[in-house]
């Protein structure tokens, strides 16, 4: 019944491991509902384990593998993703079976010596090759940048398997069942939007590549390293990280502000009320000292609109919108129509700060940015307004 349990299918089976403990993935970005560390066996006349799970759930990790395979050993260990998340278990396991061969491309090896000085047997792939563990056939597709630079996935044509590596994940830890058809999948796809805007953001590029580079497999199973494997839902997973990688986004904006004492949320207040006026229904609203980065970048690669709001803050942007910006540029996202607000007491340079922010991007701006002082008067609504009508135009007209 055990092996019953963890198996996806065929003779490959789910040995990975859920953290419901952990605060915060990378140490910055919140997980309100846990985060799952997904591993696989193949179990065959040659037997392979894909990836490994945190160090510190390395007892768990082990429990499993030998509930499935009993004392045989482990032949091969194929990392396809180097990050410690995944990769923290390969000394453990290498000191529990001792002649395990470790599959991986020249900069996996680089890392695996560097992060835990493991040597050994190993064997060395390049783009199409293949490992054949009797009935099962794997081929290996190098995929850089997706989202580190050794990153690769492993295809099973026996099974018409991917193992994806992050690639096709999310977070949220994996409740009983870890097949899509077995459980529900409400709360996996906001929390893949975050997860790609939060991890992966960068890479859209890369990630395209990848997705030609698989278009033509045959796939029965997504096999990721974080949250369900994909069996029932493959198309709407491949379509939101094609869509991400593109840069799509939907009629909508979002409004990041920060305000000390209200002045300038008012202006937040004010622009949200015209687009509503103006037809805008997806309009979304964060006070950068309320709302994480991590929900507010997950909404910036929903939407098309961006519109920011600082005050001044010691002659330069209020620091938790400064943040914000910063966030937002190291992604590189495209196809943005922005706009921005500010305000001072006794002398200006929020507008200023964004406006040098701007030039670093590659968004559109609409119309002129709107400064306040001090506080709200009849020209600064009227402005405000005519900021949110020139967003909704621009949405329009897209």
């Amino acid at each position: 019944m055990i092996k019953d349990k963890t198996l996806i299918k065929g003779k490959v089976h789910y040995v990975g491991v859920n953290d419901r403990t952990k605060h915060s993935f990378e140490n910055m970005w919140p997980l309100p509902y846990g985060v799952s560390y997904n591993s696989y066996l193949i179990e065959d006349e040659k037997i392979a384990l894909v990836d490994t799970v945190d160090a510190c759930y390395f007892d768990v990790f082990l429990h499993k593998i030998k509930n499935v395979i009993g004392e045989r050993p482990i032949d091969y260990l194929i990392i396809n993703h180097m990050e410690p998340d995944h990769s923290g278990s390969i000394s453990l396991i290498k000191h529990y079976y001792p002649n395990i061969t470790i599959v991986g491309n020249r900069k996996t090896f680089d890392m695996i010596e560097g992060f835990y000085g493991v040597t050994g047997e190993q064997i060395c792939i390049t783009e199409g090759d293949t490992l054949e563990l009797g009935y099962h056939k794997l081929t290996f597709y190098i995929t850089p940048m997706v989202h580190w630079p050794e990153t690769m996935m492993t295809y099973d044509h026996t099974e018409q398997m991917l193992f994806s590596g992050d690639a096709f994940g999310c977070f949220g830890a994996l409740h009983g069942g870890f097949i899509d058809a077995r459980i529900n999948t409400d709360i996996y796809w906001n929390e893949m939007y975050r997860y790609y805007s939060n991890i992966v953001g960068k890479y859209g590029s890369p990630v395209q590549k990848a997705l030609q580079k698989l278009s033509t497999l045959p796939i029965s199973a997504i096999c990721s390293t974080h949250g369900p494997v994909w069996t029932e839902q493959i198309e709407k997973v491949v379509g939101i990280y094609n869509q991400l990688s593109l840069y799509e986004a939907k009629e909508g904006v979002v409004i990041i502000y920060g305000s000390m004492y209200g002045n300038t949320e008012q202006m937040a207040e004010c622009i949200a009320a015209e687009l509503s006026a103006q037809g805008v229904k997806d309009i979304v609203m964060h006070n950068v000292s309320k709302s994480h980065s991590s929900f507010i970048l997950a909404d910036v690669f929903k939407y098309k609109g961006i519109i920011v709001g600082s005050p001044t803050y010691n002659n330069q942007l209020y620091p938790e919108v400064e943040s914000m910006l910063s966030k937002i540029a190291a992604r590189d996202i495209k196809g943005r129509i922005f706009g921005y607000f500010g305000s001072f007491c006794w002398a200006g340079a929020a507008v200023k700060r964004i406006t040098e922010f701007m030039e670093k991007t590659k968004f559109e701006v609409i119309a002129e940015p709107v400064e306040m002082k001090q506080s709200m008067k009849p020209d600064t609504f009227e402005a405000c307004e005519k900021l949110a009508q020139a967003m909704a135009n621009a949405l329009k007209s897209k």
